[in-house]
């Protein structure tokens, strides 16, 4: 007997599942944010899996890849451009800057 294939990949077929699920927001005192916010970072989990175990919830345990993000418009590479004298086109060496202005923070703090 031969096996029914299914039209998707096993791991497409997770993404969907995924995608079903409903995003809940809850508008909560800064200060309850902050003690969330804080345990999800000692503990090395997202906010969301910080409250996934907060409520018994299971938490995918895949690997995350630590970073940071940051939203740069047009106008944000023009400006930061200006600061690291390169031009807004050059976004990876603007980003190299960024990185180094990054670094150099955590290493003053």
């Amino acid at each position: 007997m031969t096996k029914k294939k299914s039209p998707l990949p096993e791991q497409w077929q997770q993404n969907q599942k995924a995608a079903k699920a409903t995003q809940v927001a809850f508008d909560l005192d800064e200060k309850f944010q902050y003690s969330i916010r804080k345990a999800a970072l000692d503990s090395g989990f997202s906010p969301s899996d910080q409250i996934r175990t907060i409520l018994g919830l299971s938490v995918t345990k895949r690997p995350k890849r630590p970073r940071l993000t940051v939203s740069l418009s047009p106008d944000d590479y023009v400006q930061l451009a200006e600061k690291y004298d390169l031009s807004p086109e050059q976004q990876l060496e603007i980003k190299k800057h960024v990185l180094d202005d990054l670094i150099h923070f955590v290493d003053k703090s």
